[in-house]
């Protein structure tokens, strides 16, 4: 029940203040397990991604968030506490777990907000996820929030939000014998390039 209260309060905002709009859609997997992979360029790349999708997805957010009223809400809807970054084995596996159920969880693979706007090389930790998750990885570009708010801005400012999916990264063109953490950051890359190529 919160997870659709604070859905719906999120996709009544985006269309009023950031004129929110998804574009291709029919790349968006409503069910079976999918990874979600997006640039990361503000404070409102979560909900901005999460109200494209018309049923529950899993998100991630920083262990340091969840104290006070977020340590209470962002369970509640369907947060997950991790630091990818720092090598956390248990978030990992949790997070293949919940692919393996059949979820749909959303990463930013950068990490930490873009600092201009660009997109970042992706983190350690992130590779290793989607070789071994086994299930689609659909790359989702978000433009406009970075203007909206953006790294470095005290307030958000109305503008235009867009979410642009593109189809399934395609991993058949790495080598077969590419194997442990060359394969992890193959994998990571072609993700990236991925994200790169989504336009407007």
């Amino acid at each position: 029940m919160i997870y659709w209260i604070v859905h719906t309060l999120s996709r009544i905002a985006g269309r009023i203040f950031f004129r929110h709009r998804t574009l291709h859609r029919e790349f968006l997997p409503e069910s079976g397990g999918a990874l979600i992979v997006a640039n990361h360029v503000s404070f409102l790349d979560p909900a901005a991604v999460g109200a494209a999708f018309r049923k529950p997805i899993y998100y991630l957010a920083r262990k340091s968030l969840f104290k006070g009223v977020l340590g209470w809400l962002l369970p509640r809807i369907q947060v997950l506490p991790v630091d990818l970054g720092k090598g956390d084995l248990a978030s990992m596996k949790r997070i293949l777990s919940l692919l393996k159920e059949g979820n749909r969880v959303l990463i930013f693979p950068e990490g930490t907000r873009s600092p201009d706007g660009t997109i970042q090389e992706a983190e350690a930790g992130i590779g290793f996820i989607i070789a071994k998750g086994d299930v689609p990885v659909v790359p989702v570009r978000i433009f406009g929030a970075f203007e909206c708010w953006g790294r470095g801005t005290t307030w958000p400012r109305p503008g235009r939000i867009t979410i642009v999916a593109g189809p399934p990264v395609d991993f058949a063109s790495l080598p077969a014998d590419l194997t442990g953490r060359a394969r992890y950051q193959a994998c990571a890359d072609l993700v990236m390039k991925a994200l790169a190529e989504i336009n407007l």
